[in-house]
């Protein structure tokens, strides 16, 4: 059975972003679900699975600078970094995808994992 699912790391402080707003949105805009991720950076559970995922286009949203800011970061205005949008593609909607996100107020990376 397929599911999506998504983790984020605080590359900046060294540790999971746990209370970071990320919307899950369809290639047209329409919000699919908002979590706030748990104490080790994950959401609980999977975001989608089984026919709720479907071959085709999404966007993670990840609400960085409101992350950092509630951490206590001293951010610039306007952040270099507000929201990361990433957009990704799902071909098999019987597999796993996994979208971690590595972050700190100046930069990101991502990759599919398992």
């Amino acid at each position: 059975m397929g599911h999506l699912s998504t983790h984020v790391l605080d590359t900046a402080q060294g540790r999971p972003a746990g209370g970071m707003a990320v919307t899950l949105s369809l290639a047209d805009g329409s919000v699919v679900r908002r979590v706030v991720l748990n104490a080790d950076g994950r959401n609980d559970g999977p975001l989608l699975q089984g026919d709720e995922l479907q071959a085709g286009r999404y966007r993670l949203s990840f609400e960085v600078a409101g992350y950092f800011r509630a951490q206590g970061v001293s951010l610039p205005e306007p952040p270099f970094l507000d929201v990361v949008h990433l957009d990704f593609g799902v071909a098999d909607a019987s597999a796993k995808y996994h979208v971690p996100l590595l972050v700190s107020p100046w930069s990101y990376s991502t990759y599919r994992g398992s």
